[in-house]
């Protein structure tokens, strides 16, 4: 009988960052083990917004209330320590790319174009842009500049009126606005 570590792989399950077949790999337990020993003791997988909620809080410097069971506030801390290590890797890894953007445009602002090197200057400021570009949204987006939800206004354009007022309209016959 193999002698598993059934508490580690329970606070991973409970924790609820990794899939099943993954947590069965990193405990090298059977995927159908797990699943039979998680469903025969009641595990639940109740604890992914808790640890959310203290990634982001450490992310931000913020505090977050204290939660009353010791066992899921270790699991918590173990596994949104890990999540914020991943997001702070991520912003380090963009930072470069962003430094890497700056030498080449410092590059081709020193580079005279000619006929003879106009393409390849071309391709290269593209190129440039386009990394400047995607660092830009990958910063925004590590630091949570950019919000999901878009102001009212934006929601629904005349155009997307006057495809709602056909899809609305039983004949599909458009009707002047009253």
């Amino acid at each position: 009988m193999n002698n598993y570590d059934w508490a580690a792989c329970k606070m991973d399950y409970r924790a609820g960052q990794l899939s099943i077949r993954q947590l069965a790999a990193k405990h090298g337990i059977p995927e159908s083990t797990v699943r039979s020993r998680a469903k025969a003791e009641g595990w639940q997988r109740d604890l992914s917004e808790d640890v959310r909620q203290a990634t982001r809080a450490k992310l931000s410097r913020s505090s977050r209330s204290e939660i009353a069971h010791d066992d899921e506030q270790q699991i918590i801390e173990q596994a949104s320590s890990t999540a914020a290590e991943m997001v702070m890797d991520h912003r380090r890894a963009i930072a470069r790319w962003r430094r890497i953007s700056r030498r080449l445009a410092d590059t081709l602002e020193r580079i005279e174009v000619t006929e003879a090197n106009y393409s390849e200057f071309a391709r290269s400021l593209n190129s440039g842009i386009d990394a400047l570009g995607k660092a830009i949204r990958l910063e925004r987006q590590s630091f949570g500049l950019d919000s999901d939800e878009k102001p009212e206004s934006e929601e629904r354009n005349p155009l997307q009126v006057l495809i709602a007022q056909i899809n609305a309209n039983p004949d599909n016959t458009l009707r002047p606005r009253e």
